[in-house]
């Protein structure tokens, strides 16, 4: 195991690992204890009760938050034609077709989320390898795959998050940045985990909501009692 830093032990120090915290006391225990040397992101982690490999019980979406992440993303659209127009009056970083693809599977990354009309995933279909395992496929679940570039370059530039259970059934998600006010972070907050809580599968058995936790990117976590956990 990893051994903590000093400033890592002093902020988990402060947190009673014991106490489920409301939403309100967890954002400003996690500003408090934050020590990192720029403006941190905070995340909501979910230790959710279900089966990801049963097709109904998957949870995968994306959503825009009240008050965006404070993070601004880089947006590639594949697309042609008047779709291309319309990507790039709408603000996307960069528009293109088969040579964007080919520079893309030359190893060119530097973007953090591309969009592609239905059309041209036969073509972006071979970039699997490439943007799978960095979670940058383009995917209907999460609006990526779209017919309607303007409003999915929209969204991502206000601040969509895309939220995906893992193996385990753990979905991370940020809700903004220690910066932000803490009125604004929970109203984040609510608004994903109305969310989270909406999409609990029919078929999931027992409890939904085995933890939930909050943190900043090196902080502790924190444990928080909201609707739902029950």
């Amino acid at each position: 195991m990893a051994k903590k830093s000093k400033k890592f032990q002093a902020a988990l120090e402060k947190v009673d690992r014991n106490k489920f915290y409301s939403a309100d006391e967890a954002i400003a225990l996690a500003k408090e204890i934050d020590f990192a040397n720029f403006d941190a992101t905070m995340e909501v982690s979910y230790n959710l009760n279900i089966d990801v490999k049963k097709a109904d019980q998957q949870i995968r979406g994306a959503m825009v938050l009240p008050h965006g992440t404070g993070k601004t993303q880089t947006v590639v659209v594949i697309a042609t034609g008047d779709k291309a127009k319309e990507a790039e009056a709408a603000g996307a970083d960069f528009v293109g077709e088969a040579d964007l693809i080919e520079k893309i599977n030359g190893g060119w990354l530097d973007f953090d989320v591309m969009v592609a009309t239905p059309d041209m995933m036969g073509q972006v279909g071979r970039l699997g390898r490439v943007l799978g395992p960095k979670g940058l496929m383009p995917n209907p679940k999460t609006g990526t795959v779209t017919q309607d570039v303007t409003k999915a370059v929209n969204d991502i530039k206000a601040g969509q998050v895309t939220y995906r259970a893992d193996k385990a059934g753990i979905v991370n998600v940020p809700i903004g940045k220690v910066s932000f006010d803490d009125a604004k972070l929970k109203e984040n907050f609510n608004a994903l985990h109305e969310q989270i809580v909406r999409l609990k599968p029919a078929s999931a058995k027992g409890t939904y909501m085995t933890s939930l936790t909050l943190s900043t990117t090196f902080g502790p976590g924190i444990k928080i009692d909201a609707p739902g956990m029950e």
